[in-house]
């Protein structure tokens, strides 16, 4: 196949500026695979190049327009080429994790963000667990969760804090979770022990001490995680929206950290990143302990910017997925 149907972005602003087309398939470098996208997943990540914003991002991302045309890099697909030198994988391998352009019928991804799908995984699942299950799972390591943990979640119906609670749970830790009342059975059914109500404010009431605290929606005070985590606690500071069009929601956490440098609390400024051996972890969880991850809704590519517009609405829980030929 020469063509195939993609998404192009030629700019930054709305959702207008996403547009489903007919364009060449690339071709697989060395160490390089091309993906037969099966599903592919949104983040905030999609968002930010989507809008541009923060400003500063264009530095890597591109000044005017971005250099990566097709956007989406969560994936899940079979391997349909391989490029020089490529060993790991073969052609008719299902394989999930993140790819350059994965917003179409074909994305190249490097061999170290890819691995094996389990059979037991759907696309559509396999796909929602890269960029965000990388991220829960550096979150809960910086936090040292482990058996007998008490973690707060904070933040724990979207992408990242879905997983974060689930996997949270299959290390043995007891959760309490926050997010609204809307989303609070679903957050329970992954295997919250407790759930607080964010639009009531119960946080402000709430009197345990939690050996880690993963603040996911970057509202609450750095006094009050402070008080939650306890004497010894950990505070994993996730992510952000806001904070102006220029740095983003980086710039209190920064200050944040500085503060903490005295006393036994640990503040941890989480940047994450896809590592193979992440995606390993998750690869694990999902074949040998049931990990799966919550699929709000599915979107063919023609549907893209009615994906993006529920992304941003507030109303998502865990996470939306785009599904080329709408059957993954």
């Amino acid at each position: 196949m020469d063509h195939m149907r993609g998404v192009r972005q030629d700019g930054y602003g709305g959702t207008e500026v996403l547009s489903p087309q007919t364009m060449a398939v690339p071709a697989p470098a060395a160490r390089e695979v091309l993906v037969r996208v099966e599903a592919a997943a949104l983040d905030r990540g999609t968002w930010h190049v989507m809008t541009g914003l923060p400003r500063i991002a264009r530095l890597g991302l591109g000044l005017r327009r971005p250099r990566n045309q097709v956007p989406g890099l969560d994936v899940a697909g079979v391997v349909a080429a391989v490029g020089p030198g490529v060993t790991a994988f073969a052609v008719g391998d299902p394989v999930f994790g993140t790819a350059r352009g994965s917003f179409a019928e074909y994305a190249i991804a490097r061999v170290e963000t890819l691995v094996r799908r389990p059979a037991s995984v759907t696309p559509s699942e396999a796909a929602a667990l890269g960029v965000s299950g990388c991220t829960a799972v550096q979150a809960l390591d910086a936090a040292r969760v482990g058996e007998a943990s008490s973690v707060l979640v904070i933040g724990a119906s979207g992408g990242v804090g879905s997983l974060a609670v689930l996997i949270a749970r299959l290390r043995g830790a007891s959760v309490t979770a926050v997010c609204s009342a809307a989303k609070a059975d679903a957050v329970r059914s992954w295997g919250a022990g407790r759930v607080l109500d964010y639009a009531t404010d119960e946080l402000a009431g709430e009197r345990m001490r939690y050996d880690a605290v993963l603040d996911i929606a970057g509202g609450t005070p750095l006094d009050r995680l402070r008080e939650l985590a306890g004497p010894a606690g950990t505070i994993v500071f996730v992510g952000r929206e806001g904070g102006g069009q220029w740095t983003g929601g980086f710039g209190a956490p920064m200050r944040n950290a500085l503060r903490m440098l005295p006393g036994r609390q640990r503040y941890v400024m989480l940047m994450s990143r896809v590592r193979s051996a992440d995606l390993q972890t998750l690869a694990v969880l999902a074949g040998d302990q049931g990990l799966r991850p919550h699929v709000h809704a599915t979107y063919g590519l023609g549907d893209v910017r009615a994906a993006m517009d529920a992304l941003t609405s507030g109303s998502v829980v865990g996470k939306i997925v785009l599904v080329p030929d709408g059957t993954a």
